[in-house]
């Protein structure tokens, strides 16, 4: 009996492990080698500081360039992601399951004392394969944590390049296509512009490296953020002016609030005294920042991503539930990690924490929540 079509393209074959592993060797070399900003991270518990070598926005213009060659001297083909899209994403799953279990395996054996690679098992083998074991397991002297979530970064835009070409290719290039690739593109590549903000995010300074983070690097980041740009291949949608112009400015928007959040807390991590909005920051114990966005709504960069997210979406118009995954996807998860944010503050802060909410009421949307 024949095997199904699908399932079939599931399967993963030697050219996508070819592919994934040249992508990841590519990263790892290139990491090392091309120059970067080396960024300190945040103080860990015991007194130690990772580096970090920012480079990814070299490290991926790097990439398209090669790419491009490639595909100009016919050693690799511009459509072979969107060509074997399922094939890639069921490799890149296997890779996750099988490098965390690794991670789990060497964290057990582990007998370092340092903040990064202290094992904190709890015996519970789903329960730290899930969440991970060590802090920032490193691979030849790679932090694999910062590691796989620039390549999911990049493996998001790598995918869209190639579903773009093969919309050119196929002559179903849309307006909507061309506004979901701009914003989409605009936000990766502010993404690597920034890279040093990611290492005082939370999944960075607190989170063990377990299945759980590896699989939304890897998989989850680049495959499912991608889900409108497989929609708009097989859908043609056609919008009118003023909706392309609502849209522009929904991306705007959100850009703005996001952006300007996170740059405000980045900086005045680094630097307290540093003027918000032109003025001395309003601070709350000599800790929490109250001033600027911070000020507003006490995640509002929630608020930025939720309509970034969105803007990514609307170019499919309202035809179709599918190209919303993301948007509600990503509502769901902020408002769930702004609620651990709120009881890891709380703990944390106690009397201080107490004041900015009442300082500060507004959760993610000013006025509303």
């Amino acid at each position: 009996m024949d095997v199904n079509p699908l399932v079939n393209s599931l399967i993963p074959s030697s050219i996508s492990v070819g592919l994934l592993l040249s992508f990841f060797t590519y990263l790892a070399v290139a990491g090392s080698i091309l120059p970067g900003k080396i960024v300190p991270g945040v103080t860990l518990t015991d007194g130690t500081r990772l580096h970090y070598r920012c480079n990814g926005l070299l490290l991926l213009l790097v990439l398209i360039a090669l790419l491009g060659i490639g595909t100009q001297l016919d050693i690799v083909s511009p459509t072979i992601i969107a060509d074997r899209g399922l094939e890639l994403l069921s490799t890149t799953f296997v890779f996750s399951v099988l490098v965390t279990l690794l991670l789990y395996v060497v964290g057990c054996k582990s007998s370092d004392q340092n903040s990064s690679l202290k094992p904190h098992g709890t015996g519970n083998l789903i329960h730290d394969w899930w969440f991970g074991i060590q802090l920032n397991p490193q691979f030849f002297g790679i932090d694999l944590k910062f590691f796989f979530v620039r390549a999911g970064m990049m493996g998001w835009l790598l995918i869209n390049l190639s579903i773009l070409l093969k919309a050119l290719k196929d002559s179903n290039l849309t307006q909507s296509m061309i506004l979901y690739q701009i914003f989409c593109t605009l936000y990766i590549i502010d993404y690597f512009f920034y890279e040093e903000f990611m290492t005082s995010t939370w999944d960075i300074i607190a989170e063990r490296l377990g299945f759980m983070l590896v699989f939304g690097d890897l998989v989850w980041i680049p495959y499912t953020f991608s889900i409108q740009g497989w929609w708009l291949l097989h859908n043609k949608v056609e919008l009118t002016t003023a909706a392309n112009v609502a849209n522009c400015l929904v991306f705007f928007i959100g850009y703005v609030v996001f952006r300007g959040a996170n740059k405000q807390k980045h900086v005045f991590k680094k630097d307290p005294k540093a003027p918000i909005w032109g003025r001395p920051p309003k601070v709350i114990g000599g800790k929490l920042l109250a001033s600027g966005y911070w000020g507003i709504a006490r995640h509002s960069n929630y608020l930025g991503d939720l309509l970034v997210a969105l803007s990514f979406s609307l170019p499919c118009g309202i035809s179709s539930p599918i190209p919303y995954f993301y948007p509600v996807y990503l509502l769901i998860l902020l408002v769930w990690r702004e609620r651990r944010d709120e009881a890891r503050c709380a703990q944390k802060y106690k009397e201080i924490w107490n004041e900015y909410c009442n300082l500060v009421p507004w959760r993610i949307l000013p006025y509303v929540y």
